[in-house]
């Protein structure tokens, strides 16, 4: 059983930054792939980034060069540095963790999820 626990969600303006933070219990997060999801207008889950255990990097295409997804298993942490925040951004965003997942794009690959930090961006 993994729990994650979101935080470093707030207000901010357009073109500004937020690093979200998702700390995990356990003993065995090096183990786990985990990511960033958000939801969007007409889809219940939108994939924003994922890493691997190995560290290799995913993002949807609407956050890449902006956005940057790093883990520390040292601190069984993940972060997500947002960088040029747009009014779109703004959502709330949710942590997850799968053991395998084959597919980041994929929200039912993951098997742990976050209750999620709200980022609000204003125009």
């Amino acid at each position: 059983q993994v729990q994650l626990v979101e935080s470093g969600g707030g207000l901010v303006r357009t073109g500004g930054s937020l690093r979200l933070s998702c700390a995990a219990s356990g003993r065995t997060f090096s183990s786990y792939d985990m990511g960033w999801f958000r939801p969007a207008p007409g889809k219940e889950r939108e994939f924003v980034a994922g890493i691997t255990r190995s560290s290799i990097t995913n993002y949807a295409d609407s956050v890449k060069g902006r956005f940057t997804i790093s883990r520390d298993n040292a601190e069984n942490t993940v972060y997500l540095q947002m960088n040029s925040l747009k009014p779109e951004d703004t959502a709330v965003y949710y942590c997850v963790a799968g053991r395998f997942v084959y597919s980041p794009e994929n929200a039912a690959q993951y098997d742990y999820w976050g209750q999620g930090t709200q980022v609000t961006v204003s125009a």
